[in-house]
C-alpha cells in the first residue's frame, strides 16, 4: 500500500490493480490539491477505509478479489458494498472507475451504493468536478449529522433536566397538597366563604400542577423502558359500550351527547386492554373538554382489511390543518386566541401515539377549524407479539400521522 502524499487537502483513496493507472490517478489527484493513498486489491482496498478514513474512494470495478468471496469483475462492487454497510465508513463517497461503459455495471454500481462512475480513459477536468461535487456534499452531510447528534444530546439533557426537576418539585408540592386539604377541612379553624373559596382554589391548582408533574414523568417513563405488550381478545362493540357508561357522568355533567356505532363484521382483535382503554379515554376527554359548548361525540368501529378502524368523531371547533401533525408531538398543543377551559399538558396525545405505535397501528386527526374533528385509530386484528420488548420512543414515526390512509 503505498503512503499518502503529503499535501494537506482532502484525502482520496485509490483501489487499482493496476500500478500505473494508480500512477496517473495520483498526479491529477495532486495537481488538483488532494491527498492520496493507494490499494491493489479489495481486502487491501477494505483496509485502507478504516484505516485512513478517506475523505473519498476512487475503486476500480475489477480487481484481485482476495478472501471476499466474489469473482475478479465484482471486486469493486462487493467492497462499496462493505464500505457502505459499516457506520464507520457508510457515509465516505465512492466512485468506481470501468473500462466498459456498460448499463449493467452501472445498475450494479448504483445497488452497491455507488455514488457516481468514471469510464476510462477520463479526462483529468472531469475527474475534479466530480470529486469536487461528491465532497461538498459529504461535508454537508457531515454536518447535518453532527447537527443532529449535538441535537439529541442536547435534547437529553433537557430531558435529564426536566425529569430531575419535576420529580424534586413533587414531594413538596404533595406536601402542599395535603396542607390545603388540612385547611379545607377546618383543622386548623374555621374559614370564611371567601378563604375557603380561596384554599380550594390554591388546592385545585395544585392538583392540576400534580397531574402535570405525573404526565411528564409517565411519558418519560413510557419512552425510556422497555414496555410488555399484554395482548387479549377484545371485542370493539363491547370496549367501546364499557367507555360510554364509565363516561356517562362526565357527559351528563358536561351536556355532551354521545352515541355508538359498530359495523355487524367488526372482528374481535389484540390488543393491551389497559392500554387501550387509556387511549381512548384521552380522545373522548379532548373531545369534551376543549369546547366551549356541549359537544356531540360519536364513537365507531368497523373492519379495514386485516385492521379495526376506530373513529371518534366530535362537533367541537376543529383543528386548523397545520396543528394536526403537532398535536401528536410531546408538548404539542393548538395555539388559540380563546383561554382554554381545561389544564393541557400537551402529552395526551403523545401517549396514544406510543401506544398506537407499539401496537403496530396508526392514529391521525382530520379537522377543520370550526367544523369539528375525528381522530382515527387504527390497529391490526393481531397485536405485535406480546414478547417485543420495544421503548415507545424507538416505534414512533412522524410518517405514522403524516401520511395517514384515506378513510371513505
Amino acid at each position: 500500500m503505498a503512503e499518502a502524499a503529503k499535501e494537506t487537502g482532502p484525502l482520496v483513496l485509490v483501489a487499482d490493480d493496476v500500478p500505473a493507472n494508480v500512477e496517473l490517478l495520483f498526479d491529477q489527484l495532486h495537481t488538483l490539491g488532494y491527498r492520496t493513498v493507494a490499494a491493489f486489491d479489495g481486502p487491501s482496498a477494505i483496509a485502507a477505509c478504516f484505516e485512513h478514513s478517506p475523505d473519498i474512494c476512487i475503486l476500480d470495478v475489477s480487481m484481485p478479489p482476495g478472501d471476499l468471496g466474489v469473482d475478479t469483475r465484482s471486486t469493486g462492487f462487493e467492497v462499496c458494498r462493505r464500505i457502505k454497510r459499516d457506520p464507520r465508513t457508510s457515509r465516505i463517497p465512492v466512485i468506481f472507475v470501468t473500462a466498459l461503459n456498460d448499463t449493467g455495471d452501472r445498475v450494479r454500481g448504483i445497488e452497491a451504493g455507488g455514488d457516481d462512475f468514471l469510464t476510462k480513459p477520463h479526462n483529468r477536468l472531469v475527474l475534479g468536478a466530480r470529486v469536487r461535487s461528491l465532497l461538498k456534499l459529504k461535508a454537508a452531510t457531515d454536518a447535518l449529522e453532527n447537527s443532529y447528534r449535538q441535537l439529541r444530546e442536547l435534547e437529553k439533557v433537557r430531558d435529564d433536566l426536566m425529569k430531575m426537576i419535576v420529580h424534586d418539585l413533587k414531594s413538596p408540592l404533595t406536601s402542599v397538597l395535603a396542607t390545603l386539604e388540612l385547611l379545607g377541612d377546618g383543622d386548623f379553624g374555621k374559614l370564611t366563604e371567601r378563604q375557603r373559596g380561596a384554599v380550594s382554589d390554591a388546592e385545585g391548582k395544585s392538583e392540576d400542577l400534580l397531574a402535570l408533574i405525573d404526565d411528564i414523568l409517565e411519558v418519560a417513563r413510557i419512552e425510556e423502558a422497555a414496555v410488555h405488550l399484554a395482548p387479549a381478545p377484545i371485542a370493539p362493540a363491547a370496549l367501546l359500550a364499557e367507555l360510554l357508561h364509565e363516561w356517562s357522568h362526565r357527559f351528563q355533567q358536561e351536556r355532551a351527547k354521545a352515541s355508538l356505532s359498530v359495523d355487524d363484521d367488526t372482528p374481535v382483535f389484540f390488543a393491551d386492554r389497559g392500554l387501550l382503554k387509556r387511549v381512548f379515554s384521552n380522545l373522548i376527554q379532548n373531545a369534551v373538554t376543549h369546547s366551549a359548548h356541549p359537544v356531540e361525540l360519536t364513537l365507531s368501529a368497523r373492519r379495514s382489511g386485516d385492521s379495526v378502524l376506530f373513529t371518534f368523531a366530535d362537533n367541537g371547533p376543529g383543528i386548523p390543518a397545520e396543528y394536526h401533525e403537532v398535536i401528536f408531538r410531546k408538548f404539542g398543543q393548538v395555539a388559540s386566541g380563546a383561554a382554554p377551559r381545561v389544564r393541557s399538558s400537551g402529552l395526551g396525545l403523545t401517549f396514544c401515539k406510543l401506544v398506537v405505535d407499539l401496537h403496530g397501528g396508526m392514529i391521525w386527526v382530520r379537522s377543520r377549524e370550526g367544523e369539528g374533528s375525528a381522530f382515527y385509530v387504527q390497529l391490526p386484528i393481531s397485536s405485535a407479539p406480546a414478547d417485543a420488548q420495544t421503548p415507545f420512543g424507538e416505534q414512533a414515526s412522524p410518517a405514522r400521522t403524516r401520511n395517514a390512509p384515506p378513510v371513505p
